[in-house]
């Protein structure tokens, strides 16, 4: 009996994966030609979601390169919680440039940074400000701000990402504070020249023509009490409501993202989502194979938590025509 079921098992898997591949073929553009720096940015102009791996450690060369063809759009480089360590960043990055291009054919997937530095206010976020330069100075996407509970914080977290050439909005966010010969290697990494890069290193969609995405974090209540006013600030691309932290901040010791979430966390995460959609930010949130097509209809166009599987069904689902 229990060799019967597991034939069973294998061959609805099977069955499953070789109608995923049927169904990628007669969506994808296998001519497809990419039109930006940033995968993400260019999936989310054609109206699809993008669905994210985390680095499974704050790797190097090697790392970069075996993630060089992941199935994921998007990866996150996480230093809140692991060694802050931009030496192995930049050769994670190298790793990336060698390993390429990724199948859809650009040079690297996204990487955003989810940088050890809290948006809890401003003297506290400027002191470490200089994190999310060295970051983007290694050539990654983007950057991921943990605990944006100041909206005045999360303003200057967009004016540090910035150079100052770039002045869209500048009468709210205030002159840029990137600084020249912060963009040599990560020109190299984006394959432009350093003019070009410093031309396009800006935050969008703030600057249409941008490709770095800012992210926040209303993980916790008194995040979520400011809301409204942050997530309005110009410059920032994306947003979640950080379903782990956010229970743990309610008393929940599990750290759940997937349902059953804890009571209070899926509210939080319906409050960031309309915000999200009133201020044409993108939100971010858990999938799996079972729920991806409902999350992508709700609203979320960034899939969390590492699921190859439930981005195929989600890729399949939007008819996507960029190659995974």
């Amino acid at each position: 009996m229990y060799l019967k079921n597991l034939k069973s098992i294998v061959f609805i898997i099977l069955i499953t994966c070789s109608s995923l591949a049927i169904a990628q073929q007669s969506f994808v553009d296998s001519n497809y030609t990419p039109q930006r720096i940033n995968k993400c940015i260019e999936l989310f102009n054609a109206g699809q979601p993008v669905y994210y791996k985390g680095a499974q450690t704050t790797g190097g060369y090697e790392e970069g390169v075996k993630m060089a063809q992941t199935w994921a759009d998007y990866i996150v480089y996480n230093m809140e919680h692991r060694p802050l360590d931009f030496s192995r960043l930049r050769d994670f990055m190298r790793g990336l440039v060698d390993g390429g291009p990724t199948p859809s054919g650009h040079r690297t997937p996204t990487v955003v940074v989810v940088v050890p530095v809290l948006g809890t206010d401003t003297v506290s976020f400027m002191g470490s400000s200089w994190i999310v330069q060295q970051a983007l100075a290694t050539g990654v996407h983007g950057v991921h701000l943990p605990r944006a509970r100041d909206p005045k914080a999360v303003l200057k977290y967009v004016q540090t990402a910035r150079y100052p050439v770039h002045k869209q909005k500048i009468d709210v966010i205030g002159e840029g504070l990137r600084g020249w010969g912060s963009h040599g290697f990560a020109a190299w990494v984006w394959g432009l020249d350093e003019e070009e890069y410093l031309k396009k290193a800006d935050v969008w969609p703030l600057n249409p023509n941008g490709e770095i995405m800012l992210g926040v974090k209303i993980e916790d209540p008194h995040a979520l009490s400011h809301a409204k006013e942050t997530l309005q600030i110009p410059g920032l691309a994306f947003a979640e409501h950080g379903p782990r932290d956010f229970g743990f901040s309610l008393g929940y010791l599990e750290g759940r993202a997937d349902p059953p979430v804890p009571e209070g966390v899926a509210e939080a995460g319906d409050r960031v989502l309309a915000l999200c959609k009133k201020n044409g930010l993108y939100f971010l949130d858990n999938v799996l194979p079972d729920n991806v097509k409902k999350r992508v209809d709700k609203g979320v166009m960034i899939g969390a938590g590492s699921n190859k599987q439930a981005a195929q069904v989600g890729r399949v689902y939007t008819k996507r025509e960029m190659p995974w």
